[in-house]
């Protein structure tokens, strides 16, 4: 064990707090200095202050809702060493699945689709429906092409997908081009509220592998598409995560900006922590930088490009970012609509959004605001690029009333063909993600304090690992190199595992490393990648065969 190893942690989000999880239980010495008032990063709730009465907490507000799909392994892992009350699985626990998805079109009604695989008859026959009345107009041309793509993908061995799918966008790699219109559409849309990612711009590897791994969890028993928290982030994840960790020893400061990361002769030599007004200089013999890229990359100083020039790489990164916020509206009446998630395929500003209430047994809405919410339906927008219904103006362009106004309309448009259920005099409250930032005389847009990575095709050579050429300074964040390979809590915790695994390296410690799961990789298809790998390493072309 190394007790005597000081490490220091820069950015208390999902990456910071596994870092810190995983460190402390080898016996270092724990720092960690986060940015906002709020432990989680992006990850955390945020209550809506002063709108709590008689007792009652503040309405829940979220940076965006929380999913943890099936394929996640790392985040469950670390989950369940996590305690909670009487919980055998600690927090995993507080994990429950959405039996359905209902994507939702403008003029058309809307269809519900299974999350997992058939449990009786009834599930059988709302599966075998979705997969031949999905209101998305697709030819069986345009199904056999994606099918026959979803197979390439499973069928690909991993030295295939980063030799060749990674360099080409994923509207190439499905052929959009040559497909229908409305196969056209249904990639957009599709690709927008999933990873608020653009499918002409986006990695074939990185959009194929989630998707291909959606289908087969899908069809896995056993193994859910959508899992969901069982109440308020910070309530039943975050706040006992920070518990355990400060039980352990971590110390875990909020409200501290890193200011400067001081190299010195190919070393970090300590970091600038602005404070309540003070700064003070941290240090530590182990630096881990658990920054979002566009962060880390103004942190980087030219001592720090000398000893590492592999991190100007990071600089071309922080340009690969999209914008994926969250919104809250509070209802008079709960809208559970359908027991999952909703896709609003036809919106302009691609919305994804759930209806909380019927998650959060533990947590009655009665409890929050001034008792008279109901419901709480929590909104992605993950377009603000794209011009709305109401102003023709981009969410970039509008207010924060303005925002608010073109979701509810964007929604109403598409949920209301199924009958007026969502109605203005229901919404009694409503909370914007506070990274939108309004600074401008104009109260209009003026940044994001937490955009999203989006892997864009050909940028997996600018990915760092989680090692670096400067000796005491690592990287646990979602856009290093990881299995994962997609911006999520998942990515940002296996960075976070290998950035540790890096530095039990290099202090030549015995203790047992952390666990790295693989990714994207059913054991049906095996033998099908194995064939692969040896017509690649023969220069020969995918086939889909296994002999």
């Amino acid at each position: 064990m190394d007790m005597q190893k000081q490490v220091v942690i820069l950015g208390g989000g999902v990456a910071g707090m596994t870092a810190a999880h995983e460190l402390m239980e080898r016996g270092f010495r724990v720092t960690v200095y986060e940015f906002k008032g709020i432990p989680g990063g992006k990850a955390r709730s945020i209550p809506k202050k002063g709108t709590g009465t008689g007792r009652r907490a503040d309405l829940p507000g979220e940076h965006g809702f929380r999913f943890f799909p099936g394929f996640y392994r790392h985040v469950p892992d670390t989950m369940k060493r996590i305690p909670f009350g009487q919980n055998a699985n600690g927090v995993f626990d507080n994990l429950v699945y959405a039996t359905r998805t209902a994507t939702l079109r403008d003029n058309l009604p809307m269809v519900v689709s299974l999350d997992n695989f058939p449990r009786n008859l009834t599930d059988m026959k709302l599966m075998l429906r979705s997969l031949f009345d999905n209101n998305m107009g697709l030819t069986l041309s345009d199904i056999d092409n994606l099918v026959h793509k979803t197979w390439q993908m499973l069928t690909s061995c991993d030295e295939r997908k980063t030799e060749e799918y990674e360099k080409v966008p994923w509207w190439q790699f499905v052929n959009a081009e040559q497909q229908t219109e409305a196969f056209q559409h249904f990639m957009t849309a599709a690709t927008r509220v999933l990873v608020a990612a653009k499918s002409r711009e986006a990695s074939a590897k990185t959009i194929g592998n989630v998707f291909a791994q959606l289908c087969v969890d899908l069809m896995t028993p056993g193994v859910g598409d959508d899992r969901l928290l069982n109440g308020p982030t910070n309530d039943v994840w975050i706040e006992p995560w920070l518990n355990y960790l400060r039980e352990g020893g971590v110390e875990y400061h909020m409200n501290a900006e890193v200011k400067q990361i001081h190299c010195e002769n190919g070393e970090i030599t300590g970091v600038t922590i602005s404070q309540n007004g003070q700064e003070f200089i941290a240090q530590g013999d182990y630096y881990v930088s658990a920054l979002p890229v566009e962060i880390m990359a103004q942190k980087l100083t030219d001592e720090m490009l000398l000893a590492d020039p592999t991190l100007h790489y990071i600089k071309q990164l922080a340009s690969s970012v999209a914008w994926m916020n969250g919104i809250q509206y509070f209802l008079t009446e709960d809208l559970p609509v359908v027991h999952g998630h909703l896709l609003f395929m036809d919106a302009p500003w691609a919305l994804t959004a759930v209806s909380q209430a019927q998650f959060w047994p533990d947590f009655p809405m009665s409890q929050f605001g001034d008792g008279h919410v109901k419901g709480i339906l929590s909104v992605d927008v993950s377009d603000w690029e794209t011009p709305g219904v109401l102003y023709g103006k981009t969410a970039m362009e509008c207010t924060a009333e303005e925002i608010k106004n073109e979701v509810w309309e964007q929604m109403k448009r598409s949920i209301n063909q199924n009958g007026d259920l969502l109605r203005d005099e229901m919404l009694h409250d409503w909370f914007l993600d506070p990274d939108i930032q309004f600074e401008n005389p104009a109260g209009q847009v003026e940044t994001n304090l937490e955009p999203l990575l989006v892997n864009k095709a050909g940028t997996w050579d600018q990915r760092p690992d989680s090692y670096t050429q400067i000796r005491n300074f690592f990287l646990a964040s979602d856009y290093v190199r990881t299995n994962t390979d997609l911006a999520t809590m998942e990515g940002a915790n296996e960075a976070a595992r290998r950035a540790v695994n890096s530095i039990l390296n290099r202090a030549g410690s015995n203790a047992e490393p952390c666990e790295i799961f693989t990714m994207y990789e059913p054991d049906l298809f095996a033998i099908f990648r194995h064939h692969d790998r040896k017509r690649f390493n023969e220069g020969l072309p995918w086939d889909g065969k296994f002999f």
